[in-house]
């Protein structure tokens, strides 16, 4: 994983980013770790959060587009943001 970190550290570093760099908890519990947003090499306009996802016991590298990251979830008892900040 460590060569994926510093292509993802390139790409932060050298687009804007729209969210923040850092650990976020989903709404089911898990903490997943953003580490920069990436584009869609067919679709330009198409931003992804890309961040270090834990599943099945193996921390796993996944996208989002930014809209279904950024996004509030109803489910069950619950009304709130999909993916929340709390710190880097």
């Amino acid at each position: 994983m460590e060569g994926h970190f510093f292509i993802f550290y390139y790409i932060m570093i050298n687009m804007e980013s729209k969210i923040k760099i850092g650990t976020y908890k989903h709404f089911k519990g898990h903490n997943v770790k953003v580490l920069g947003m990436a584009k869609n090499s067919e679709n330009y306009e198409e931003e992804f959060v890309v961040y270090i996802h834990p599943h099945d016991g193996h921390d796993q590298m996944w996208i989002r587009p930014i809209g279904m990251f950024l996004e509030n979830v109803e489910r069950d008892d619950y009304n709130g943001p999909r993916f929340e900040y709390i710190g880097e």
